[in-house]
């Protein structure tokens, strides 16, 4: 009598799925409210959070296969650009990069446009760096210069460049902390700004905060227009991340077009101590193993289809695609007519913005890795109605509700973007 294949590696992976649960004795979330980005010395971590399915934050889907959640009604914004003055006559120029992908560029932009704001100064259109030296990409190669400006129109003045008769050499560093307030700008950035008459301004991140707070301040409209007001992907970026996402919902037919985005890049994972320290072991990230173990437990079928931001295959994804076998990378959903310029460019400033955006379009997303990209990819996913976003966790049972692991960005409601949209 011949074996079954099949049967051999179902009996494996049940093995290794109890071998497992005998070692997840506690439930470790990370706490994306304490996050430290790299470089900080301390890695980020989950948070653990209960929601209730009839707290009209999350419903689940009735017509579609698994623990699917439905859409909310669009958020509309909180702020008005009526509540704001007209700007004055400029007084100089605020000079900036955009640095280490698109959930920086978020709060880069927001910032400047505040500092800007306050100075009644002219803000220059960025240039968009990447992580290697001289990787420098003009503003209009990702994203709709002629949207950034409309957006700014009557809020701040921009230029596309420096007149030719101010050298960049001749610009005052100022550095500003992220969600800059109003204090820190009479302090630190005003003085140094009335006394060279223009500055150039970076960003620095000293932790990962993008909860609301309940202090009302003269800057919070200007930034939520900065943050959630000005983006907009150039045509051809935009062109790509609409064909991959149709391509994705093309091979979700069993689940009526939904499918999951993870955010899950393997070199990162070995980079990071996923495990934290000491006895509560908190976690700040999920290998692949642990993410099909958990969306298995939440109820999610194998046939799912699951987009990773992983850019090309690694053989260590092996065990995800093993119980979820429509897994899929950038190279596999990408025309390939764009893969040129997109993909094999060697260029990852391209992709971190394709990841960013299909993550926040996605039916579910499901962040394996805590930080920055999570919480923007939280902001951009509660202003369009898309709260689905679950935390991992070793789930100790054998089944657990989907409603435990939503994020409490959500569940909490105390995500920036509550803040900025109502």
């Amino acid at each position: 009598m011949g074996v079954d294949l099949r049967q051999v590696v179902a009996g494996i992976l049940t093995l290794t799925m109890f071998v497992m649960l005998g070692q997840m004795i506690k439930r470790d979330h990370f706490d994306s409210l304490q996050d430290k980005l790299p470089g900080d010395g301390e890695d980020a971590h989950f948070e653990s959070v209960n929601a209730i399915e009839n707290d009209g934050l999350v419903k689940l889907s009735k017509r579609s296969k698994g623990p699917w959640m439905e859409d909310i009604q669009e958020l509309k914004p909180c702020w008005s650009r009526t509540d704001l003055d007209e700007i004055e006559q400029s007084r100089g120029y605020v000079t900036f990069s955009l640095t280490n992908g698109p959930e920086y560029h978020v709060s880069q932009i927001a910032d400047a446009v505040v500092v800007a704001r306050y100075l009644t100064a002219t803000l220059v259109l960025p240039d968009i760096r990447g992580s290697k030296p001289g990787d420098v990409r003009n503003f209009e190669d990702i994203y709709d210069v002629d949207k950034f400006m409309k957006s700014l129109d009557g809020i701040v003045k921009v230029a596309k460049e420096l007149p030719n008769e101010i050298s960049i050499r001749d610009l005052a560093a100022v550095k500003v902390p992220n969600r800059v307030t109003e204090d820190h700008i009479v302090e630190s950035v005003e003085p140094v700004f009335k006394s060279k008459g223009n500055i150039r301004l970076a960003t620095y991140f000293p932790s990962v905060n993008m909860r609301k707070t309940a202090q009302k301040s003269s800057v919070d409209s200007v930034a939520c227009l900065g943050m959630f007001g000005t983006f907009e992907l150039q045509s051809e970026v935009l062109e790509v991340v609409d064909s991959m996402i149709e391509r994705l919902r093309t091979l979700s037919r069993k689940s009526n077009g939904k499918f999951i985005a993870v955010d899950l890049r393997v070199e990162i994972l070995e980079n990071k101590n996923c495990h934290g320290s000491g006895s509560a072991r908190a976690k700040s990230c999920y290998n692949a193993q642990e993410i099909a173990l958990f969306l298995r437990k939440v109820g999610f079928d194998t046939d799912t289809t699951i987009y990773l931001t992983q850019s090309r295959w690694d053989n260590s994804l092996g065990v995800l695609r093993d119980i979820f076998p429509m897994t899929y990378t950038k190279e596999s959903v990408m025309p390939d007519e764009k893969k040129g310029k997109f993909l094999e460019s060697e260029d990852s400033e391209f992709e971190k913005v394709i990841d960013f955006h299909i993550c926040s379009q996605s039916d579910v997303f499901v962040p394996a890795i805590s930080g920055l990209f999570y919480a923007n990819v939280a902001g951009k996913r509660i202003a369009s109605g898309k709260p689905q976003i679950l935390v991992p966790a070793d789930i100790p049972a054998t089944s657990a509700p989907i409603t435990n692991y939503l994020s409490p960005y959500v569940a909490k409601r105390n995500h920036l973007a509550y803040s900025c949209f109502c």
